[in-house]
């Protein structure tokens, strides 16, 4: 959410989800709000850390002043003195005129650190100085500053395993973990994954200035098998690569990225049985280019539903041996352009034997393709 702040803080004015757990952290939210704690967000990457910042700061005194972000990650420990506590003109090569650091501009507002754990031990000292006195002083001044901030720091790491691993000063984890809060990675929380999906697509949608459109099953079910290791953040890109490239009135297979469709685990696309093509159904409507069933009117709310696998009077005069060899090749050749090219890679990716892939390889007559 961006920082007009005059919008009142309720768990519905943002995508929470269903998860308990979620809920749960953004009533923690609203009661510390309207306190002066610091706080400590602990999650990977993508879970949505700023997030949780601006909503302590939309919930509290503070919410008319400054909201400032500032990442420690992107700042090589030479620069990153300056970026939080400005410098003075002269104080290097280049300072031609003096500079605020985020510290000021966040005067009265909410300051959020972010990628904590990568400021370096020299430069934490100074960051637990300003923390305790509530002064910072400028790179290449001496004059101390007094400046008024809520601090909430954002780690992807544990600090405190850090902190006694010693990379990470013991006395600024205890003044920064005044209030904590952990959030859980999206592969925890499946259940939102839906909720996500719809209002990323209406936002995507809305920006191309066309309506949404609904997602096959297999879309569905492909989105909510991925693990998803850069969490909302990397969902929110494949839910813009998806408004992008659809050209249909329904999000398809052919949509999604390579890297969605397939993990470590397999095929991502359902669990694997012994019949080839009952583990694939729900692509079924996709490959055979038109709906096999009506398109649901719930859009991601199809996922509740059951595929439907295609009946004879829907093959399109193909039989059914003939839809699954298709099925089959489409399904190889993505494996092998997810791969590299490399079949060991493309075998494991499908959950099947390399020998077993050199025979289907040649019975698709994908041997000669240029994947």
């Amino acid at each position: 959410m961006s920082a007009p702040d005059r919008v009142p803080f309720t768990l519905e004015s943002i995508v929470v989800g269903r998860n308990a757990r979620m809920r749960a952290i953004f009533r923690y939210l609203s009661l510390v709000g309207p306190g002066q704690g610091t706080m400590l967000v602990t999650g990977e990457s993508g879970t949505g850390k700023e997030v949780v910042a601006n909503a302590l700061h939309l919930h509290s005194p503070r919410r008319d002043k400054p909201f400032v972000a500032v990442s420690c990650a992107q700042f090589s420990e030479s620069l990153i003195e300056s970026e939080l506590f400005g410098h003075e003109r002269g104080a290097f090569t280049g300072a031609m005129t003096s500079r605020p650091g985020r510290f000021e501009r966040a005067d009265g507002g909410t300051l959020f650190l972010d990628d904590i754990d990568d400021v370096p031990l020299s430069m934490q000292v100074k960051l637990l100085r300003a923390l305790q006195q509530r002064t910072i002083e400028r790179l290449g001044g001496t004059r101390p500053i007094p400046v008024d901030v809520r601090v909430v720091a954002g780690t992807k790491r544990d600090l405190q395993h850090l902190s006694a691993a010693g990379r990470f000063r013991e006395d600024l984890y205890y003044r920064l973990n005044v209030l904590s809060v952990t959030l859980p990675p999206l592969r925890e929380r499946r259940e939102d994954i839906p909720l996500y999906v719809a209002h990323f697509l209406d936002r995507f949608f809305a920006r191309r200035g066309v309506p949404p459109v609904p997602l096959s099953a297999g879309v569905v079910q492909a989105l909510t098998s991925y693990d998803w290791p850069g969490n909302v953040r990397e969902l929110e890109n494949a839910c813009e690569r998806m408004a992008e490239s659809c050209t249909c009135g329904q999000v398809r297979i052919g949509c999604l990225g390579a890297t969605v469709l397939f993990n470590e685990r397999g095929l991502a696309l359902g669990p694997r049985t012994d019949a080839f093509g009952t583990a694939l159904a729900p692509v079924w409507d996709d490959l055979a280019g038109g709906p096999l069933d009506a398109p649901s009117d719930e859009g991601v709310a199809a996922a509740d539903s059951p595929p439907v696998a295609p009946t004879p009077g829907h093959l399109g005069g193909l039989s059914l041996d003939e839809y699954l060899r298709r099925v089959e090749a489409e399904c190889i050749a993505s494996a092998l352009s997810a791969s590299g090219g490399n079949k060991s890679r493309a075998a494991r990716l499908l959950g099947i034997k390399r020998s077993t892939l050199g025979d289907r390889i040649v019975r698709c007559g994908l041997e000669r393709a240029d994947v």
